[in-house]
């Protein structure tokens, strides 16, 4: 059975210092899952599709993305 990426999060959580033993487990599955999007040639290719638009973008406006998608205050 595969597990979750995100009880590799639970487990460190639950776990605490002793998250480097007690989740070895969930720490394999996550890697496994990181690993088969690396190696996806799609994905990869999803990823530098956004990138080179973010780019684009920052050279015409100068602005990050970051700061581009944050919302300006209603009231001034």
């Amino acid at each position: 059975m595969a597990l979750d990426p995100a009880d590799f999060t639970k487990c460190c959580k639950d776990s605490g210092l002793l998250m480097v033993i007690k989740c070895r487990k969930e720490n394999s599955a996550l890697k496994e899952c990181l690993t088969a999007y690396y190696t996806d040639p799609a994905f990869y290719e999803e990823c530098k599709m956004e990138y080179l638009k973010e780019r684009e973008e920052f050279r015409r406006t100068g602005i990050p993305a970051k700061k581009r998608l944050q919302k300006l205050p209603t009231s001034m």
